[in-house]
């Protein structure tokens, strides 16, 4: 019998709810995959609020680390006892064991261990997308990363130092400005305190940023406006201030002829190369020490209502994981 988290509507934390099921063998194409370390990411409280419509009932989570167990009909290239890692696009992952297909399981190198292959893939992939395909930041450019601290804004840091460019982080806290310089911030501004916009002008001869991450939304949007230089790209990546609406396409004119993406990593991410690659890479800066996830806290997976609460809240710091 396994443990599998539900929910049937959408709402608060409170939504999230466990069953108790009976897994059966694998389909052709699946793998059987017992869990031993869960991630934590913003996309499922958007899954499970509703801002990102899904069908229900429906399970949560896409990110985890663990073993295989059984392997179904047709499936090459995956043992029983391999160690496997998935970051989706197929929710699900907030169990104790499941069925996943094999197409969207990656082998994990012997050096990464659980805990670490779940804070990891979804966001490192996620890093990789924005950074070397969508924005394609390049050597010597000044880079605006808001919410440097979190799980996703440390690992842009990280990656973006090691790729050679100059990095200009947000945080709300002096804890947090201490963890987003640890990650390679060359400024460090604390949004509550400062006007982010204008010491951005300042730290750029009033010029402003050619590319901004916003993982905030709504709440840092006008911020990142008046941030990006002329001809600058925003990479809108979440809504953890709210989602960005009503955006005028006369405003983009009137602040330099901005350029503005709201890009979804699986778009990226759509056929096996395209996943083999992003993946390769994010080991590679892992090996090379460019990335560093900082697992901030763990909670039983039992009790990922609270990590919820914990995440929207603010709470966290660097990555959560959830433990079966």
């Amino acid at each position: 019998m396994e443990r599998v988290a539900r929910i049937e509507r959408t709402g608060g934390p409170e939504v999230i709810e466990w069953v108790d099921v009976d897994l059966p063998p694998p389909a052709a194409g699946e793998v059987g995959m017992r869990n031993r370390a869960v991630g934590l990411n913003y996309i499922d409280t958007y899954h499970r609020a509703g801002v990102y419509p899904i069908d229900l009932p429906s399970g949560l989570g896409s990110e985890a680390a663990g073993v295989v167990e059984a392997v179904g009909e047709g499936v090459h290239g995956f043992s029983v006892g391999d160690r496997v890692g998935t970051f989706g696009p197929l929710r699900g992952a907030y169990a104790t064991a499941r069925n996943v297909p094999a197409a969207q399981l990656i082998h994990l190198p012997d050096e990464v261990d659980d805990r670490t292959a779940a804070a990891l893939l979804l966001k490192g992939c996620t890093t990789e997308c924005l950074v070397e395909r969508c924005a394609e930041v390049r050597p010597g450019q000044t880079v605006l990363v808001w919410a440097a601290a979190g799980g996703v804004g440390q690992l842009l840091t990280g990656w973006l130092k090691a790729i050679g460019a100059h990095v200009i982080g947000t945080v709300g806290t002096a804890e947090k400005a201490d963890h987003a310089r640890a990650a390679g911030a060359d400024h460090v501004i604390r949004y509550r305190d400062e006007d982010v916009a204008a010491k951005v002008r300042e730290l750029t001869d009033g010029e402003g940023v050619p590319v901004v991450f916003d993982g905030v939304g709504m709440a840092s949007w006008q911020a990142s406006l008046d941030s990006a230089a002329r001809r600058g790209l925003i990479v809108s990546y979440g809504n953890a201030g709210g989602p960005v609406t009503g955006v005028a396409l006369g405003t983009l004119s009137a602040k330099g002829s901005l350029f503005v993406t709201r890009p979804t990593l699986f778009d990226y991410y759509a056929d096996p190369a395209e996943r083999r690659h992003g993946v390769d890479r994010v080991f590679a800066m892992l090996r090379k020490g460019a990335i560093k996830p900082q697992i901030g806290q763990t909670f039983p997976l039992k009790q990922a209502a609270e990590a919820h609460r914990a995440l929207e809240t603010g709470e966290t710091r660097g990555s959560t994981v959830l433990l079966p």
